[in-house]
């Protein structure tokens, strides 16, 4: 039970870390435009994002992918960018259902990428023979879904507040928080390593 706590607990500390608010980022920006009567598809959408996460992890660890850390710390604004754009050009359409397969398909793509950029470091704390990281990815995987709903079931319940005390519109909503999240991802992909070749 020991080992079980130890990677649920990086799992929860990997997107709940206030210095690595990446993933918080992402989340707004993919729930931003739901509320608590969506809650079928905002879950089905965090564990299509956990799977893609730890489907890059398992690649990593054994070996089967590799890339560039720049790259990846690139890539990972740049999907929190997309999907907060994505919203502020969709805010308010009722149209949200149509384009479901896609809005899918791209959150596991995200869901790779940002797995990759926690794969060397998972990579360093894993040991043991190919066979006994299969366990830890799991417990890890758990931990990151845990984190996730927390952090969805706080960005709901702001939502909630918001629109309900303060009459806010979910269109209006959605444009602000999108907007916020741009405007606090732009500085990321600027500062980017990528760019000091």
């Amino acid at each position: 039970m020991s080992q079980f706590w130890i990677y649920f607990q990086i799992g929860l500390k990997h997107v709940l870390d206030i210095n690595a608010y990446d993933h918080v980022l992402f989340l707004i920006a993919l729930t931003v435009p739901y509320l608590f009567k969506d809650w079928k598809r905002i879950l089905i959408l965090v564990s299509v994002f956990t799977v893609g996460h730890t489907l890059a992890l398992l690649l990593s660890v054994y070996g089967i992918i590799a890339i560039k850390v720049n790259l990846v710390e690139f890539l990972i604004p740049i999907t929190i960018l997309i999907t907060a754009v994505y919203h502020l050009f969709t805010a308010g359409k009722t149209s949200k259902n149509d384009s479901i397969n896609l809005v899918f398909f791209i959150t596991l793509f995200f869901g790779i990428i940002h797995g990759l950029g926690f794969s060397n470091y998972f990579k360093i704390i894993l040991g043991g023979s190919p066979s006994s990281k299969l366990l830890p990815l799991g417990e890890f995987a758990l931990g990151i879904e845990a984190a996730q709903l927390i952090v969805v079931f706080v960005v709901l319940v702001i939502s909630s507040i918001v629109q309900t005390v303060f009459r806010f519109s979910k269109r209006d909503w959605a444009l602000v928080m999108s907007a916020f999240v741009i405007g606090v991802v732009i500085p990321m992909i600027i500062e980017s390593p990528i760019w000091n070749r």
